[in-house]
C-alpha cells in the first residue's frame, strides 16, 4: 500500500503548521518511527518556510499566493516536495541550482536548506521550467511494530 497527498497552500506563515501536521497524521497512522517523522516534519516545515518567504512571482511585479507540497510514502521511502512560482534558485556557473551559499551560523535565516540536507537521505534543489524553485527530499523509513504499511 501507499499514500500520497497534494496541497495548494496560501504563501502564509499560517499555512506551514497545516502542512507539518497532516505529514505527522499521515505518518503516524501508518506506523513510522517517530524519530523519522519528526526528522521529516522538520525538513518540510523548512521547505515550506522558504517558499513563503521567497516564493513570490517576481518575474511579473505581483506576488503568488499560493505554493504547493506533495508527500509520497510508498514502500521504504517517503518523498516530499515543495514548489512555489518565485525567481527560483540562483543558477550558477556550472549551471545547476546546487551548492547554494551557506549562511554563517550566526544568522537570523538562511539555514533551512542546510539543515534539511542533514535531516533527509536524498535532496534536490532545482528550478522549474519556466519560473518557481523545487525543493525535494527523501527519506528511508522505519516502521514501529504495530505499523499499517510496514515493508516486511
Amino acid at each position: 500500500m501507499s499514500i500520497w497527498w497534494s496541497l495548494h497552500l496560501r504563501r502564509e506563515a499560517a499555512s506551514i503548521p497545516l502542512a507539518r501536521r497532516l505529514l505527522l497524521g499521515t505518518m503516524e497512522t501508518a506506523g513510522v518511527d517517530p524519530d523519522i517523522s519528526f526528522d521529516l516534519s522538520v525538513a518540510l516545515s523548512e521547505a515550506c518556510a522558504n517558499a513563503v518567504e521567497h516564493g513570490g512571482d517576481k518575474f511579473h511585479g505581483e506576488s503568488s499566493a499560493d505554493y504547493c507540497v506533495t508527500a509520497y510514502l510508498d514502500g521504504e521511502t517517503c518523498r516530499i516536495e515543495v514548489s512555489d512560482s518565485g525567481p527560483g534558485f540562483p543558477v550558477y556557473a556550472a549551471g545547476c541550482a546546487h551548492a547554494l551559499p551557506q549562511a554563517p551560523a550566526s544568522a537570523e535565516s538562511g539555514r533551512g536548506l542546510c539543515l534539511i540536507e542533514q535531516l533527509a537521505d536524498h535532496v534536490h534543489f532545482g528550478n522549474r521550467p519556466g519560473r518557481g524553485a523545487v525543493v525535494s527530499f527523501d527519506k528511508v523509513l522505519k516502521w514501529r511494530e504495530d505499523a499499517l504499511l510496514k515493508v516486511s
